[in-house]
């Protein structure tokens, strides 16, 4: 028998006809009529070129075929149903598993440590997997399941409509350089910025960012003296030389407390900016992956609630 031409209603329809060993009967217990069930009755036969059901002087009887499907018929119908009733758990505590998280070493620092911690505490059998993403959103590897989350700032990451998307907390960009500058006190004025020798972190590989972007808009420009990938060597480099680095202020919180570094307002209008969390639809409803999400909202909540202090906000646009 190819499956291909059997309508599994007569399964179910076969199920309760080998219940009730009636026909009308059967046909009350799938809520049909009697002649819909004599229907699916005379189907089964020609299928199964069996009677399934013969008359005897004490009423409908199932044949020696009828009888040896019944129980493998009703324990598939029953796996069915269980498969497609249930609900997928994840159980924490148990579980052993994977997340496959995409994002920046900014995020990796900021983030990743308070999470890393709630993972170990809660789900001792998960493990964390960091993918570095650039300025690209990877739909693909979302939609494949490849990547559970993407975590980014919305003006790099572009997140298209489609793609499920949730705020996590804001920064804004402040400026660093070494503790005993020689020329550089308590501020920082648009003069000696647009002077200075600057270190740029593109993980793209771009010789722009987005000071450029403001400076070129208001006829300024700057000497870009070093381009890095990532912000791991800029901490360094900075408190070693006369060198400027403009950063988000979250990061540069850590770094005056790495070494010997001062934090300064940036004598510029440069916007604020969102860190979101981005995932596809596709697995809006996943135990899992809604786990992962919620103590990453928790813990972009925790930082959301520690402020940005106000002299770094003044001249924020808008």
């Amino acid at each position: 028998m190819n499956l291909n031409h059997l309508d599994l209603n007569l399964l179910i329809a076969f199920d309760a006809l080998m219940t009730e060993k009636n026909v009308s009967k059967a046909a009350e217990k799938l809520f049909i009529g009697q002649s819909a069930m004599s229907h699916s009755l005379n189907r089964l036969r020609q299928t199964l070129d069996d009677p399934i059901l013969v008359r005897t002087t004490k009423g409908m009887k199932p044949t020696a075929r009828a009888e040896a499907l019944i129980v493998p018929i009703r324990k598939a119908l029953l796996e069915i149903e269980m498969t497609v009733t249930s609900k997928p758990e994840f159980i924490p505590k148990t579980a052993k598993h994977q997340f496959i998280i995409a994002a920046t070493d900014y995020n990796e620092l900021i983030l990743l440590p308070s999470l890393l911690n709630k993972v170990r505490e809660l789900a001792t059998g998960v493990n964390i997997h960091v993918r570095q993403t650039n300025e690209y959103m990877p739909e693909e590897e979302l939609e494949n399941g490849s990547i559970n989350v993407v975590l980014g700032f919305d003006v790099s990451l572009e997140t298209p409509s489609r793609i499920n998307q949730q705020a996590l907390f804001n920064d804004v960009f402040v400026s660093i350089v070494r503790k005993d500058h020689p020329t550089i006190g308590d501020t920082l004025s648009l003069k000696q910025y647009t002077q200075m020798d600057h270190i740029l972190i593109s993980p793209s590989g771009s010789e722009h960012g987005i000071v450029d972007h403001w400076l070129h808009q208001n006829n300024l420009n700057r000497k870009i003296a070093l381009i890095v990938p990532h912000f791991l060597s800029a901490p360094l480099i900075i408190a070693q030389t006369d060198m400027v680095l403009t950063l988000p202020y979250r990061v540069a919180e850590k770094f005056v407390q790495m070494a010997p570094l001062k934090l300064l307002h940036t004598p510029i209008a440069l916007p604020s900016y969102q860190l979101s969390m981005t995932w596809h639809p596709l697995y809006e409803k996943d135990p899992a992956d809604q786990w992962i999400r919620n103590l990453i909202a928790t813990v972009g909540q925790q930082i959301a609630d520690n402020p940005i202090p106000l002299k770094y906000l003044s001249n924020l646009e808008g």
